[in-house]
């Protein structure tokens, strides 16, 4: 083998100028599958995340006629007696945190706007509100037994113009199906980098949010993360008993998972036409080899090289390029990756909703897997699409090439 590449490395030599953007091209299509692998990874990644993170857990312990969607504080569907259901499922193997939460409808207003938000109401001393209490921006946090102050999102705060120290009033739907409002005072302003959260939350102690909602005692469910997401079935059936419904962060997140499923599709057909072009390129510097080498194959053939030789040499030919190419371009799309992998490109709020959050600033994240199916896949399809000008090159005939034609 090592004539043939000596014999293809001479040949490419020739034309060095052309050998050497067909190389080029290879390797910007191999630079470019990379940073796209990279990108939609971290994307998506960031969505599910950021979604699993802040809004559904990996579990939630819901009553029965519970629906997420009205953001009912009636009684019949809020659970009962939610802290001992709550130390009784943080002491299950395999959960993480374990944290009762109320939510409600609401209007904030100020002297001179309102906006309807999402009141909620936490334990605050649960490392569940972690990213709220590291994304603090000013002021502190909140605590149990505060019954007046609450925390806003920094992007709410903006918009509103508001401070920390600042009065608002709040006006909830409370469990009697009537209307209530208080004045707050707002202790603290944080940001979860996800504006499209940020924008829309409130946040009570979980016992000032159930005295004003009327909930007494009761919780709209238990919020619950894991050490392993892969356990949540598991752990839901554990967990189901009467009375009780047990969501998964799959059956929270179904659009979420359908559009994760959906990116693989849509980042393969991607793939397919970057390297379709690419291949274009190295095809046709391949094909230009064979006609302006009419009669070098012709003379090769004639003093007794066979086809298959032929053809050897001209893969060996298209081994150099991908080779060279394919390694440029892989040093290439790490470095992008690993340059925006750090600083990330901001979006800001894509205004999805809480169904797919995504937080203002993607990084990208390429891994070691993706990156070696995608070496393989680009040096595979470029040997597969070179057997097109070898075989051209093996059936000339001798005496037709001789004479150049």
């Amino acid at each position: 083998m090592i004539p043939y590449l000596k014999l293809a490395y001479r040949n490419l030599g020739r034309h060095r100028r052309r050998s050497i953007f067909s190389g080029l091209a290879l390797a910007l299509g191999t630079a470019l599958l990379l940073f796209l692998a990279a990108f939609f990874e971290g994307e998506m990644r960031s969505a599910m995340e950021t979604t699993i993170r802040l809004h559904t857990g990996h579990l939630q312990v819901q009553d029965t006629d519970y629906n997420p969607d009205k953001l009912s504080v009636a009684w019949e569907y809020l659970l009962e007696n939610p802290e001992q259901l709550t130390a009784e499922i943080q002491s299950l193997d395999g959960v993480a945190i374990a944290t009762p939460r109320l939510i409600a409808s609401g209007i904030l207003s100020t002297r001179t706007d309102s906006v309807g938000v999402q009141v909620i109401g936490i334990d605050p001393d649960s490392p569940a509100n972690d990213p709220y209490r590291q994304g603090l921006v000013n002021g502190q946090f909140l605590t149990a037994d505060d019954t007046a102050g609450v925390l806003i999102g920094l992007p709410l705060a903006q918009s509103l113009k508001l401070n920390v120290g600042d009065r608002i009033n709040l006006l909830i739907n409370t469990a009697s199906g009537s209307v209530d409002e208080q004045t707050f005072t707002i202790r603290g302003i944080f940001s979860t980098g996800t504006t499209a959260y940020d924008k829309g939350v409130i946040f009570l102690p979980l016992a000032k949010a159930q005295s004003f909602s009327g909930a007494g005692k009761r919780a709209s469910f238990i919020f619950i993360l894991l050490h392993d997401r892969n356990q949540a079935e598991t752990l839901a059936s554990r967990l189901s008993q009467p009375g009780y419904q047990v969501k998964t962060w799959r059956q929270m997140n179904e659009l979420l998972v359908l559009v994760n499923d959906f990116s693989d599709a849509y980042v393969m057909v991607l793939n397919l036409i970057v390297l379709g072009v690419t291949v274009t390129v190295i095809v046709n510097t391949l094909l230009m080899s064979v006609f302006e080498r009419t009669r070098e194959i012709g003379i090769l053939a004639a003093i007794g090289m066979k086809r298959r030789q032929i053809i050897t040499l001209f893969l060996a030919e298209a081994t150099l390029l991908a080779v060279g190419g394919i390694a440029a371009g892989t040093l290439i799309g790490w470095a992008f990756s690993a340059y925006f992998g750090k600083i990330g490109f901001y979006f800001g709020d894509l205004g999805l909703g809480n169904q797919m959050l995504m937080q203002d600033r993607i990084y990208t994240i390429l891994t070691p897997q993706a990156a070696i199916e995608l070496i393989l896949m680009a040096f595979v399809v470029t040997l597969l699409a070179s057997l097109y000008p070898a075989r051209m090159a093996a059936a000339m005939e001798p005496v037709e090439a001789l004479r150049g034609k």
